[in-house]
């Protein structure tokens, strides 16, 4: 029996890509985020480890399609530049 689909820490190739920023579950908005300036706050406090900070913007963003609706991202984030969009039946 599987308790569990995949692991706790995902392995980059095990992860479905993010297509774009539209068809992910958390939105960053670029101009609250500071993570140009340093914050990693949303990166560290994800249990499934999908979000990153882009080499060319400074900006955090969801790098992998998956997520568990757990909220520390948005919770935790100093500045509220992150947003975790619930779908309607897990509401």
């Amino acid at each position: 029996m599987t308790v569990c689909a995949f692991p706790i820490k995902p392995d980059e190739e095990a992860m479905p890509l993010a297509l774009s920023p539209t068809t992910v579950p958390v939105v960053v908005d670029e101009a609250k985020c500071i993570a140009d300036k340093g914050c990693t706050v949303c990166v560290d406090v994800c249990p499934l480890d999908v979000l990153r900070i882009s080499d060319l913007t400074g900006k955090a963003y969801m790098k992998f399609d998956e997520c568990w609706y757990c909220m520390p991202c948005e919770k935790d984030c100093p500045t509220g530049a992150v947003t975790v969009n619930i779908p309607y039946l897990l509401r």
